[in-house]
């Protein structure tokens, strides 16, 4: 004769939330997240190319939808709104990137204050079709 194991309710739930706290605390840092920082990275960098290129326009509803899709993925893997407004805000996450956005520059030969070499670089990725030219225009 087989026993049924029984749990309370109370039990059960006081084991989820501790569960839901250690996975919560073995999350790495936003930071660590490839796809979530890649596809930033490449909004990132197209507001910076639409900024800089009179030739150049942003997809800016994409992009904002981009950055949503972005933030609902973080809190699927389990970041706090919270966790994700200060990934966003920290400034050495910004220097971080914009160090990332000066050697991408620079591995294509562009020089950070090249706004013709960083027109036709935004016109080379819109042209490839890459993650940062989907989210740019030509005029």
């Amino acid at each position: 004769m087989r026993h049924k194991a029984r749990i309370s309710a109370p039990a059960a739930l006081t084991g989820l939330v501790m569960l839901a706290g250690q996975a919560a605390a073995a999350l790495p840092p936003l930071s660590a997240q490839k796809d979530i920082n890649d596809s930033l990275f490449a909004v990132a960098m197209a507001d910076h190319i639409r900024k800089t290129c009179a030739s150049i326009d942003g997809r800016v509803i994409k992009a904002l939808w981009q950055l949503n899709t972005l933030r609902v993925q973080a809190t699927k893997l389990g970041y706090s709104a919270d966790e994700v407004r200060a990934y966003i805000k920290d400034p050495d996450e910004k220097a971080a990137m914009r160090a990332r956005g000066a050697d991408y520059l620079k591995a294509r030969g562009v020089r950070e204050n090249d706004s013709a070499g960083i027109c036709a670089l935004g016109h080379d990725e819109i042209a490839k079709g890459s993650p940062i030219g989907a989210l740019l225009i030509a005029k």
